[in-house]
């Protein structure tokens, strides 16, 4: 049963807000008592729901799918109290504003909290990711009416959120949307037909608001001519009371690979008179709203990597200590050690990278005017680092677990099967990880000539020369492989950005590799960081074994991870003409 790594949570959030307290970015929360003590409360409250409510309910959605029948979907047994729970208990909105309804606390902690309901059950925890979206890009974008009504609903768990952006005819790439917007009133009529509309449809909340983009009839042609709509399943009153049901219909769910427990949705709109739906920010801009939504998924896509990671990594340990082969434990066998070690290495160091920019998000939205505008080029950077490498990673580590198991992670009662199902979407959704790799290289990238992440070269540069400095013969190796690695990876990004002038093809054939490289960098990067404050907390006796364990898995990884970085680099360099020359004829 999985269980939340909550020492490994707590080492992290205790240095990170430490960070971000030099940087004056906590004055906002500087009344909510912000610190250890409370990072060790909110983590202990989010472990017992995770292990005691939300992780026994994974066998149970992965068995018993969701259906749709009539109009109406069936979730799995005991999601629909457990959804209610976790509202109750003030989860969804746990980094969203006070005066809407939210926690108003750091989004460390919504961090920590969606890797521990993803770690339990990736398909339960799509239902609070979709709505902290959903109230997020309301917040920031609709009327002031229209947060009154909605917002703090959806924050406290009351009412749920989805987004709804792709048709049969426009996935990846929205302009084709056909969905239609019609003038009516105050209000509007929204026509057309979605799919693959996550939690689009149940009765786990009294009401779910339903973020649309349509296209209004004088609309311009292609993405600059959507707009965005909330489109609630049930009308409110002026009272704010629940009114009649809105023309939004669930039509069908998929029959999916994995996350069996969330209900994928077809939608309908405007089957009869038409879906009664309320403009979000003005006409005609709506890709650009709902970007406020998708930039935030894009982040929690990433930690469900590491939560799936972690649940199968949990297993797997658990199982080679008891399977007995030759006649010891097959966590004995060097090959079996080698994987979990490497699950153990690239969790760790997915979580530091997670953890780091989640106050990089704050540090974005929250700091002073002097670090606030680089801490949003910053964030912009890491966005498709943190969703792209995260997930590609949980697709590995997650096969590792299968792998660990032996043939019994083949047979589907183990439970070792379903991490992988399960996390094997994440690459696809919120942006496929080809596309993620694009925009890191054409638009993070290029659009400033690579200072963003010369940036980041300079405080990796930084950690390199504090590991050189140390009187642990381990890390000094760790600062070589990762001050090796730092120079690799600033002649791959100067070949892209002059790639991006001459030959476009070229630099997005090899966006994926630096996609993967500048992941293990920046994981290495970040274990680095830990690994320091772990030798310093060694030195005063603080938590000895669990930071002689940090600094282990620091330099496993630099020793058996970061040398995959030259791989790619060289990909980059040297592998561009073998894929433009050949002919799609031969494909």
């Amino acid at each position: 049963m999985y269980t939340a790594p909550l020492t490994d949570m707590q080492f992290l959030i205790d240095d990170v807000i430490n960070v971000a307290e030099k940087l004056g970015s906590l004055e906002r929360f500087a009344d909510l008592g912000v610190g250890s003590d409370l990072t060790s409360a909110l983590l202990e409250e989010a472990g017992k729901l995770g292990s005691d409510v939300v992780a026994p309910l994974r066998r149970v959605g992965d068995t018993h799918p969701v259906t749709c029948a009539d109009g109406k979907v069936s979730i799995p047994p005991g999601y629909g109290d457990a959804i209610r729970e976790l509202g109750a208990g003030g989860w969804v909105g746990i980094s969203a504003d006070a005066e809407a309804g939210g926690q108003g606390l750091p989004e460390i902690y919504g961090t920590a909290a969606s890797e521990i309901w993803n770690g339990a059950d990736m398909a339960f925890a799509l239902e609070p990711f979709l709505s902290s979206g959903a109230a997020l890009a309301i917040s920031a974008h609709a009327s002031d009416d229209l947060k009154a009504v909605y917002l703090a609903k959806i924050n406290s768990g009351e009412w749920a959120g989805t987004m709804n952006l792709t048709e049969s005819g426009a996935g990846s790439d929205l302009g084709p949307v056909k969905t239609r917007a019609e003038r009516n009133g105050d209000h509007y009529r929204i026509f057309g037909q979605k799919i693959y509309i996550t939690w689009g449809d149940h009765d786990a909340t009294e009401n779910i608001v339903h973020l649309v983009l349509a296209r209004l009839p004088d609309a311009p042609e292609g993405s600059k001519g959507i707009s965005l709509f909330l489109v609630p399943k049930f009308l409110v009153n002026a009272d704010g009371s629940l009114g009649e049901r809105n023309d939004a219909f669930p039509v069908s769910t998929e029959h999916k690979l994995g996350i069996h427990g969330s209900p994928t949705c077809v939608m309908a709109y405007g089957d009869k008179d038409g879906a009664i739906g309320y403009l979000v920010g003005e006409e005609n801009n709506g890709l650009a709203c709902m970007f406020t939504m998708m930039n935030e998924a894009r982040l929690k896509v990433g930690l469900q990597g590491v939560g799936a990671s972690e649940g199968a990594y949990q297993k797997a340990v658990a199982y080679a200590r008891e399977r007995v082969q030759g006649g010891v434990p097959i966590i004995e066998h060097a090959d079996v050690k080698r994987m979990l070690m490497t699950m153990r290495a690239l969790i760790e160091a997915m979580r530091a990278l997670a953890y780091n920019e989640a106050v990089t998000m704050d540090l974005a939205h929250y700091g002073e005017p002097s670090v606030k505008g680089e801490q949003r080029q910053r964030i912009d950077l890491m966005i498709p680092v943190i969703k792209g490498w995260c997930t590609e990673i949980g697709v590995e580590l997650t096969s590792l677990g299968v792998q660990v198991h032996g043939g019994m992670g083949f047979i589907e009662e183990t439970g070792a099967a379903q991490y992988l199902r399960d996390v094997r979407i994440t690459p696809i959704y919120e942006g496929t990880n080809g596309i993620q790799a694009a925009d890191l290289v054409n638009r993070k990238l290029a659009r400033d000539g690579g200072s963003a992440m010369e940036a980041m070269h300079g405080e990796i540069a930084e950690i390199t020369d504090q590991l050189a400095q140390s009187s642990h013969p381990a890390l000094i190796e760790l600062g070589k492989a990762l001050a090796s690695t730092l120079t690799e990876h600033r002649v791959t990004t100067q070949y892209l950005l002059g790639q991006m002038s001459s030959d476009r093809f070229n630099a997005f054939g090899g966006a994926f590799d630096y996609l993967m490289q500048t992941g293990y960098l920046f994981g290495g990067w970040q274990l680095a960081r830990s690994a320091l404050v772990a030798a310093d907390k060694l030195a005063a006796e603080e938590n000895s074994d669990f930071c002689r364990r940090k600094i282990a898995t620091a330099a496993f990884y630099g020793a058996r991870i970061l040398p995959r970085c030259k791989a790619h680099a060289g990909t980059i360099l040297d592998g561009g003409e073998t894929l433009s020359s050949f002919s799609l004829d031969w494909l």
